[in-house]
């Protein structure tokens, strides 16, 4: 399993079925690749170092960062690359 599909199985509402599947966008019916990580959490849930994640595809983007902003979850936004590159160094 490649570190891309772990940040999926983190926090996905479309988890995958197979670990083969491609890397998908986190919103409701869009099948489109991920090239976006949204990492956020909920201070009323948990502490202020977790981090949960959603995937966009560029498309989508915009629509999920607002409506966890607008929450005041969103933390950071970083290409999903960017993330794996992150993670491989952990």
């Amino acid at each position: 399993m490649g570190p891309g599909r772990r940040v999926e199985a983190v926090n996905s509402p479309n988890p995958q079925d197979s670990a083969d599947s491609a890397v998908i966008c986190s919103a409701k019916g869009c099948r489109a690749p991920a090239v976006w990580v949204l990492a956020w959490n909920n201070p009323k849930l948990h502490t202020p170092d977790r981090r949960k994640t959603w995937l966009a595809c560029e498309e989508h983007r915009e629509h999920l960062s607002q409506f966890l902003g607008v929450r005041g979850f969103l933390k950071d936004v970083v290409t999903l690359a960017e993330w794996e590159a992150s993670a491989a160094g952990r």
